[in-house]
């Protein structure tokens, strides 16, 4: 089968992918030379926080953009029952659906008016309507959207009474959208979860890093000096106090991948897609580092 044609979202989104990923491995790559080559920047910014904000611009510029046409598609489908409404209507005074296109083309119907104003453009200039509704899919490229307008264009070949089966559409288009609510209500309980499940995470690590660790070196390094003083040997009592440095950096580590996984996980439950959970996964990411630099636990 011939590999299908990828559409100008789905490119401009692959070139927005690759410029962030781009720019954000560039940042990360200098944080790494600043961490073998033992500089910082100022004397307060250090390699970790220039690595955090690399990956934090390879998360967020996609995210971002996702998050943008999204919202424009849920825009545009919201619209779409009272336009296809619309189209019926003039369907039962006599009118084809080219030129009830053509005619609603001129109505008020939200971020759906371009589009509209796009297919009543190729129509009056003689392209024909279904070729009209199949590019208005390709821009759009929505399961919903492809759904309706796959019916429309059927009918529409079939002859018959379009006006039925847009009115079909339309109610088919609006309960669908219902659903979709719906389900994005159950979902945002469970990404309130997750929220509440990393900062109840992240305020562990700052209580260990500030309190807990510090006090367990203090008392590994007063063991350590009162055992240089006195020549018993085999004491059952020591705390190894050099590791926990390396537990402290490890669990800002943790914070970090909490982070970025969560809000991954966030933008899967709430859209079905990774993509729409990098924006929520560098604001958390973001958000957990900030506190552990605020709170002093690195």
């Amino acid at each position: 089968m011939p590999e299908k044609e990828k559409t100008a979202h789905e490119k401009k989104d692959e070139m927005i992918m690759y410029i962030s990923f781009g720019i954000g491995g560039a940042i990360m790559a200098l944080g790494m030379g600043m961490y073998f080559m033992h500089m910082s920047i100022a004397g307060t910014i250090n390699y970790l926080d220039i690595v955090i904000i690399g990956l934090s611009v390879a998360l967020a510029i996609p995210g971002i953009f996702d998050s943008m046409y999204t919202r424009r598609i849920k825009k545009i489908e919201e619209r779409l029952p009272d336009f296809l409404r619309d189209l019926a209507e003039a369907g039962r005074f006599g009118m084809t659906l080219a030129d009830a296109i053509v005619v609603a083309s001129s109505g008020r119907y939200g971020a759906l008016t371009d589009e509209i104003k796009r297919m009543a453009a190729k129509i009056q200039w003689g392209v024909p309507v279904n070729e009209a509704l199949e590019d208005f899919t390709k821009r759009v490229n929505t399961p919903l959207i492809n759904r309706m307008v796959a019916i429309i264009i059927k009918a529409n070949e079939a002859g018959g009474n379009v006006a039925d089966v847009l009115n079909m559409v339309a109610h088919s288009s609006r309960e669908s959208q219902l659903m979709e609510k719906e389900r994005a209500i159950e979902m945002s309980t469970y990404g309130f979860v997750l929220v509440t499940s990393f900062f109840v995470f992240l305020a562990t690590i700052i209580i260990l890093n500030t309190s807990f660790l510090p006090q367990m070196s203090k008392a590994g390094k007063a063991v350590a000096a009162s055992l240089a003083k006195t020549t018993m040997t085999n004491i059952p009592v020591s705390i190894s106090y050099q590791s926990i440095p390396m537990i402290e950096f490890l669990f800002v580590i943790s914070v970090i991948m909490h982070g970025v996984g969560d809000g991954i996980m966030m933008g899967i439950l709430k859209d079905g897609k990774i993509k729409g959970g990098m924006f929520y996964g560098a604001a958390l990411l973001l958000a957990g580092y900030l506190m552990l630099k605020l709170s002093g636990s690195m």
